[in-house]
């Protein structure tokens, strides 16, 4: 099945007063992810993997042993990590029960885990991503990952994932990451969808 662009699931500046603005999110869906979708379309096309899912895609072509991944990886890899992010951002009316509960269990506090969750995106050196994953033992864990790569590659369940790539923030936080994970994680953070991913 070819990719395809989802729609955001709010207006484009409708996060703008909580720290992304319009011409943020312009170019990030409108621009990066649809250069993520077009350029994947057109690698798996005549190949094995026209006709699977994202997520068939991105564990059937995740090298474990590779420094860097393949053309096809890397755009399936991106466009279902920006698609889950649309999701996990929104205007929000705070954390749900089981939410706060789980991470207390699992961190000690919220904020702690909210500590830890920035402090791997911060720390990711060049592209990538900041995760709290449900891993395969039922754990809940905060992850980062260079470039591309996902929780699908390692059998985790993306709770909640965060960009850290220049094109997310530079436009409204310049070169301050620790910011932009900050007003991340305080603002912008739809916790519904986090507990419906539990």
């Amino acid at each position: 099945m070819a990719f395809e662009l989802p729609d955001l699931p709010y207006a484009h500046d409708a996060l703008a007063d909580l720290g992304m603005s319009k011409e943020t999110m312009e170019y990030h869906h409108d621009i990066h992810h649809k250069a993520y979708v077009d350029n994947g379309n057109k690698l798996i096309a005549g190949t094995e993997w026209e006709g699977k899912s994202v997520e068939e895609i991105v564990k059937g072509t995740y090298d474990a042993n590779a420094v860097a991944q393949s053309g096809i990886f890397n755009n399936a890899s991106q466009h279902w990590n920006h698609t889950q992010f649309w999701e996990m951002m929104g205007p929000q009316d705070g954390m749900p029960g089981e939410v706060e509960k789980a991470l207390t269990e699992a961190f000690g506090s919220v904020d702690k885990f909210k500590e830890d969750f920035a402090g791997a995106g911060a720390g990711q050196f060049g592209s990538g991503w900041a995760w709290l994953v449900k891993d395969t033992d039922g754990s809940l864990k905060v992850t980062k990952t260079e470039n591309g790569v996902n929780p699908l590659c390692f059998g985790q369940t993306a709770l909640l994932g965060c960009d850290v790539w220049e094109h997310s923030y530079y436009i409204d936080f310049r070169n301050k990451r620790p910011a932009y994970l900050t007003n991340f994680l305080d603002k912008l953070v739809n916790w519904e969808n986090v507990a419906s991913r539990m």
